[in-house]
Formats: C-alpha cells, structure tokens, sequence
C-alpha cells in the first residue's frame, strides 16, 4: 500500500535535514522542495522557511543549528515524537520500532538493533550512533544474543513496570543529581513514558534485561533508579572509538503488527 503523499514528502524532508545534521548532505534539489513544500503541508513549508534562515557558514554553527531544527520539526509531526524527544533527547539512548514479520518477534528485535528496517509509521527515531564507523564491524553498540538465546536473557514486564523501566531511561548511569522518584516533574516524566508505550496498544507485551523482572515481572524501578538496576547485557564489548560501554537497560515492546525498542547505556 503506498504511503500518503504527506507522509512521503515529510519523510523526504527529515531525510534531508538528518543528512544536513550529519554533514552528508548536498542542498536539496528543486523537484523534492517542491514536493515538500507542497505535499508536506504548513508543517513542511514551514522547515524550509527556517531551515533557509539559517546560515551555511560557520559549518559547525550550521550543524548545530540544522539539529535544533530537526528536533523542533519531529516534536511538530506528531506527540509521540515529542514525547520521546522530551524524555530520552538528553541522554545515551536507542529508541526505534520496526515491523512485525516473524512468529518469533525476536528476529524483528534483531531486524531494528541492526538498523536494517524503518519505522512502519515513520516516527523519530534516537540512535546516537546512527554515523559512527564502528557500526561497519559490529552492530555497534548492540552485541545481542541470537533469537533462539532471547528467553535466558529477557524477562517478562507488566505494563505499568514497564512504563517506569522507560522512565528512569531519563537519568544519568553516572553521578546523576535527580533521580526521577524525586524530580519535582516526576508525573510529567511518566506521562511522556506513558504516551511512548500507548502507540503499542492495550494488549502489547513487555520483555526488559533486568535482572530484577526475573523473580518479579513489576519490580519498582523507580526506587532502584538507573543506577540501581542491574541487567543482562546487549552491548558489544568491544572498546570502540573512544567510547567504552559498561552497563545498559533495554525495554522490548511486542504487538502483532510491531516491536518497540528503548535501550540506555552507560557510557563514559
């Protein structure tokens, strides 16, 4: 079924202005604008309004300044982007969903950790590493187990577990001066983790690394914190572009039609 042609010209443009943030890519050319700016809507003019205000020079300026305006531009499309920006921007994470095609989701989990399909509704997507050169040798930074092996490493979550697993993915692994059960938004961190797993729907399950879920599939993640879940890890091993990962919490979501993967590591 072909998409809609607002959604097509949408997904062109965040194409485009993902590129012009990662420095891959050339201005674009007359035929896409057009589409854009004509398919897209007053969403779609209006990023190319801003995105001509700003200046190509100084390049690092530039950058920075086509980043902020990739963040605004997927806030804008729809709640679900807001909220996952809202919630996980700041910190070391991996969010994507990818589609449902196997009896055993796990090959569709492995399918989105190895970046190899698209979201099914082409929603944001947060990968920190999407351009780094270590992902041309391993699935950086995911090393995970075969399909056959997910059982010995994931547990079963209830729902409102899990929205709480999401949540404390807002922290910091090191040194972090506001744990979540504390912060004076603590409702509104919820709610955004809340909306992010609602997209799975009623009957969605649940599946996390941490070792806590093993004996308790509503374990309290709010008081253990980030820093106080253990878990199984997901991470490659390997020292990699100055980056070295230590320790890492994932959530898995599961419908008939999707899976969901939210991930957070502990880098340094």
């Amino acid at each position: 079924m072909p998409l809609p042609a607002d959604r097509t010209a949408l997904d062109l443009l965040d194409a485009h202005l993902e590129a012009l943030w990662d420095g891959t890519d050339l201005p674009l050319p007359q035929g896409p604008v057009c589409l854009a700016a004509e398919g897209g809507g007053e969403l779609a003019r209006w990023a190319l309004d801003q995105l001509l205000r700003i200046p190509c020079e100084p390049k690092d300026t530039f950058v920075r300044q086509v980043g902020g305006l990739v963040a605004e531009f997927r806030s804008r499309r729809c709640p679900w982007n807001a909220a996952a920006l809202r919630l996980l921007d700041d910190t070391y994470t991996f969010v994507a969903t990818g589609p449902r095609r196997h009896e055993h989701w796990a090959h569709d989990v492995h399918a989105v950790l190895h970046r190899s399909v698209p979201d099914p509704r082409g929603w944001v997507r947060l990968d920190y590493d999407r351009t780094n050169t270590a992902r041309h040798t391993v699935p950086y930074p995911f090393d995970p187990p075969g399909a056959s092996e997910f059982p010995d490493h994931l547990y079963p979550l209830e729902a409102e577990a899990a929205v709480a697993a999401l949540a404390i993915m807002a922290e910091e692994w090191q040194s972090e001066p506001a744990p979540v059960r504390s912060r004076p938004d603590r409702d509104a961190v919820l709610a955004d983790a809340r909306t992010l797993l609602d997209r799975y729907g009623p009957t969605a399950r649940y599946w996390t690394n941490a070792t806590a879920a093993a004996s308790d599939p509503a374990p309290d993640f709010l008081a253990a914190g980030l820093q106080g879940t253990k878990s199984q890890g997901f991470l490659t091993s390997e020292y990699l572009n100055g980056v070295d990962l230590f320790d890492d919490l994932g959530l898995i979501a599961v419908t008939d039609d999707e899976v969901g993967v939210f991930w957070s590591f502990g880098a340094y």
